[in-house]
């Protein structure tokens, strides 16, 4: 599918160190037109954040208001979405909500005090349909590290992963890589192929906090770490009320997990995705211990331990009552919208459907029902929520912003309705989201 605007000359640098960005001065981005190198001679012609994948890792203290000013050089109208943090529906980067779009050509300004800390991050959130260029299958994302100072556990470095899959086609294609409705090509940690990124070097008995980013525009994922287990500490930049180790992280579209692992078996490892197909479409990383070389290793984890329910407490009186319980049952019409499945909320797409009507500081219930044969893994904008039921489970505790409700499951989350105005829900699959798996809150 032909891109939507022209491309840049060059070639973006890619799992390059980052400049971290402080808000003493203003922060400039340039939504630019690049061709990425992913390595091996795989060149995507895509969009990006000043011409790099991941784009600039930003860091904020959410005692200081930060400033970012964005640069439009392509010629499709842009927005940023500062995900995770709860700030005004204005500056929140959708439209839906009141943001402006970024004209082609001009610079608009997001003005705002982040908030909370932990790891967030900033993508676009613009609608792609079927061009399978724009949007979250492009190059526009990035880390957001809003920090306190007072993250409770200490840990010796940290290195920040963002899994992307590339070259997306609707199925017909035969790509290796699918999620019933797109199909890839390649998939990247930090934009570089397993077999063209340098190795992550370590040291024996060295604790690394790695930040996990799932920045795809509809896969989900899992991955694992041969010979070593995840230690998970915060999800969607939250830390957990139990710190649990797993063989393997699941990832939903826009969730991110942080996770301390030991390094306490020398070897060259492949950290990498479980999945066959995406491993060999390149999502995995060289793990190398100083003083060890050759290829690295991978072992298939013994079993998929991940489960919400591991971080979460036992002791469920504390629940807090809620003031009303809102059914959220998701279903979809085959190839009804432009050859497309087209995505309900309560038997109604987000055209159809009025916004949700709340009261301020009141306590909400979305209980979800998935009628599909799908994961979603579903947003909402300018708050955070709780889980407080699995399958009629409850569990509490457990704080996110993006949660996946598996296929034919069910999930309770609860929020408090604190950042007045319109907030935007959906699914942040980009061809569920953009055919109509979207509502608008409002009080």
């Amino acid at each position: 599918m032909a891109s939507a605007c022209p491309f840049n000359r060059g070639i973006a640098r890619t799992n390059q160190k980052r400049e971290l960005l402080y808000p003493d001065t203003p922060i400039r981005l340039h939504i630019e037109s690049t061709n990425v190198d992913l390595g091996n001679g795989v060149v995507i012609p895509t969009t990006t954040y000043n011409g790099v994948v991941p784009g600039p890792t930003l860091k904020m203290s959410p005692t200081r208001s930060s400033t970012i000013e964005v640069t439009n050089t392509t010629s499709r109208a842009e927005l940023v979405h500062w995900h995770g943090l709860h700030i005004p529906g204005q500056v929140d980067g959708a439209m839906e909500e009141g943001s402006p779009m970024i004209q082609p050509g001009q610079t608009g300004t997001y003005e705002f005090v982040p908030g909370p800390a932990g790891t967030r991050w900033y993508h676009t959130h613009v609608m792609a349909g079927k061009d399978l260029n724009a949007g979250g299958y492009s190059g526009q994302f990035g880390f957001l590290d809003v920090d306190d100072g007072h993250f409770p556990v200490s840990y010796d470095r940290e290195v920040f992963l963002a899994v992307h899959h590339w070259n997306g086609a609707l199925c017909d294609m035969g790509a290796p890589v699918s999620d019933q409705m797109v199909c890839y090509q390649h998939a990247t940690f930090n934009g570089r192929l397993f077999t063209a990124a340098e190795p992550l070097r370590v040291r024996q008995g060295e604790r690394i906090r790695f930040r996990f980013l799932n920045a795809s525009a509809t896969q989900n994922t899992a991955i694992s770490f041969p010979g070593h287990r995840f230690r998970v500490i915060a999800l969607d930049g939250n830390p957990v009320p139990v710190q649990a180790s797993v063989e393997v992280i699941r990832l939903g579209v826009a969730e991110r997990v942080d996770a301390i692992v030991e390094m306490n078996n020398p070897g060259v490892w492949m950290l990498g995705a479980i999945s066959d197909a995406e491993r060999h479409a390149g999502l995995g990383l060289s793990v190398e211990y100083a003083q060890r070389s050759g290829p690295a290793r991978w072992i298939p984890p013994v079993r998929h331990d991940w489960d919400y329910r591991l971080f979460s407490v036992s002791n469920h009186a504390d629940q807090e009552e809620v003031d009303e319980v809102i059914p959220m049952v998701i279903s979809k019409k085959f190839l009804k919208k432009d050859g497309m499945d087209e995505w309900r909320i309560n038997s109604l797409t987000y055209e159809e459907a009025p916004a949700l009507k709340l009261v301020k500081d009141g306590r909400y219930r979305f209980r979800f029902f998935n009628a599909s044969r799908e994961d979603h893994p579903v947003h909402l904008h300018r708050h955070s929520f709780e889980i407080t039921a699995i399958s009629g489970q409850p569990v509490s505790g457990v704080i996110k912003d993006t949660v996946i409700l598996p296929l034919y499951g069910s999930l309770d989350v609860d929020f408090r309705a604190e950042s007045p105005g319109l907030s935007l829900f959906h699914c942040h699959q980009q061809i569920h989201m953009d055919y109509g798996f979207m509502r608008l809150i409002s009080y």
